[in-house]
């Protein structure tokens, strides 16, 4: 495949496995002005012909030549809390982990609610962001108005919070949210989320409250399987109705996926993301660690994350995504769990951490790359602008040393706030350098270049998500 016909290639990568989500094939790739311009086997862009004296080059050899990483579910939680991280630290941390996309949740201060409040975050990032990026606009309450407008200012999709969250944002009524998926589905947007159910957590902590448990535990026992699987069937149902495109975020239970499985059986678009913390831990790492851990949902039984990651494997989840979302040191370290801020660092850790099961055999790189690069873009309508290795894609690649042993440790990542229950655990496998539109930005752990991130906008005419397995 090549497209050399109108100058020179910028930059080659030599030498290196390329893969996808379907395939494994040893390539040379050749990139022009921020995109690619020829795959082909090795040793065919040698030739003075091609106008490629002047490129720089970077040798694969002995590395994986990945699709460009994105993560799909970031809280780089500026405006307004910049305390806990900024678009600056944020996009160090995720270039530096090997990612080139982010796409950032709207549960800022003040929230991202409106088209003024897109441009302006927008703004924000852009000259800032070492990585490109997405931005969510809030599916909230009284927001209908507001769907056009952030639409045309260029969302990737709309979030909705049916729990708890950082801003404690209200979720709509029945009959509001019904009407907004209808405007989303006319806007071709689709609306992720989170899906907890305050109906039934609110008596649980109410409960656990009064009979003063202030354990790690008692965060978990107080979020049930049964107010994700709720949130689950209230949102698929609505969506059915309104005939919207939906997405779960964070998915952490087998009866979680067993309840999407059943309406997408019955034709609903619905598409899944999955956490590492929610394939990796467990319930016993609750107890093992502390309130370092609380996290929504929580972290669940012994068994659900390896059921989980059994669903990656075959192809019925679309997306891996951190949900990075740092809190101060005091914020998590609080022995009372109802005083720890949910959630943690993870943007930087994501990569290493996949790796870690392709070795381990839990799962397949073709399987990595499918839900941190095609995945995501196929489900929030960037592919395959981004999220693909072929001409005319944007030249966004991850290099990858599945032998490089390392080990987490939360000291030398590089977001303001790094606490994760991640620290101290080994990895073998981690990304060694970084491209973004055919620009090295991270090579050996150091950062290259100035941030040059933009806005990633959707692709008008892109492909729908489709289920890998049979």
């Amino acid at each position: 495949m090549t497209d050399l016909s109108s100058g020179s290639a910028d930059l080659i990568v030599r030498n290196g496995l390329v893969v996808t989500a379907d395939s494994e094939l040893q390539a040379d790739l050749a990139i022009r002005e921020g995109r690619f311009v020829a795959i082909v086997p090795p040793g065919q862009l040698d030739s003075r012909a091609l106008g490629l004296d002047g490129a720089e080059v970077v040798d694969g050899s002995g590395l994986y030549v990945l699709p460009g990483v994105i993560d799909a579910h970031v809280h780089f939680r500026e405006p307004g809390l910049e305390h806990k991280e900024d678009w600056s630290s944020g996009s160090e941390a995720a270039v530096m982990g090997g990612i080139t996309t982010v796409l950032e949740m709207p549960n800022t201060v003040p929230p991202t609610d409106g088209a003024e409040r897109v441009e302006a975050k927008r703004k924000l990032a852009e000259g800032r962001s070492w990585v490109d990026f997405g931005l969510f606009g809030l599916l909230g309450r009284g927001g209908v108005a507001r769907l056009r407008p952030m639409a045309r200012a260029g969302v990737v999709g709309f979030k909705c919070f049916l729990g708890e969250t950082t801003g404690a944002l209200p979720s709509p009524d029945e009959a509001e949210l019904l009407i907004t998926l209808r405007e989303a589905a006319t806007l071709g947007l689709r609306v992720g989320f989170h899906a907890e159910d305050r109906a039934i957590i609110g008596p649980l902590v109410e409960a656990a409250k009064a009979a003063h448990r202030t354990d790690a535990i008692a965060h978990l026992e107080t979020r049930p399987t049964s107010a994700e699987v709720a949130a689950i069937e209230r949102a698929c149902r609505l969506a059915a109705e309104a005939g919207a495109a939906i997405h779960i975020h964070h998915l952490s239970s087998r009866d979680g996926l067993a309840t999407v499985e059943a309406w997408r059986s019955r034709g609903l678009d619905v598409t899944l993301e999955v956490t590492p913390h929610h394939l990796f831990l467990s319930s016993d790492d609750v107890r093992r660690l502390g309130t370092i851990t609380r996290v929504n949902p929580p972290l669940r039984a012994p068994g659900e994350g390896a059921e989980l990651r059994g669903a990656v494997a075959e192809g019925r989840i679309e997306v891996v995504a951190s949900d990075h979302a740092p809190h101060t040191h005091a914020e998590k370290q609080h022995p009372d769990v109802w005083q720890v801020s949910p959630g943690f660092a993870g943007v930087e850790i994501l990569v290493p951490l996949l790796l870690s099961a392709v070795h381990a055999g839990q799962l397949t790189l073709q399987d990595v790359v499918r839900v941190t690069s095609e995945g995501p873009a196929r489900t929030w309508g960037l592919f395959p602008r981004k999220g693909a290795i072929a001409v005319g894609s944007d030249a966004d690649l991850n290099l990858v040393d599945l032998r490089r042993e390392g080990v987490i440790d939360q000291a030398r990542l590089h977001g303001k706030e790094p606490a994760t229950p991640f620290h101290g655990r080994q990895t073998v496998g981690a990304p060694v350098a970084t491209i973004l539109r055919g620009r090295v930005v991270m090579r050996d752990g150091q950062l290259v270049g100035t941030p040059t991130g933009r806005v990633a906008t959707r692709v008008a005419g892109a492909p729908r998500p489709h289920r890998w397995h049979a």
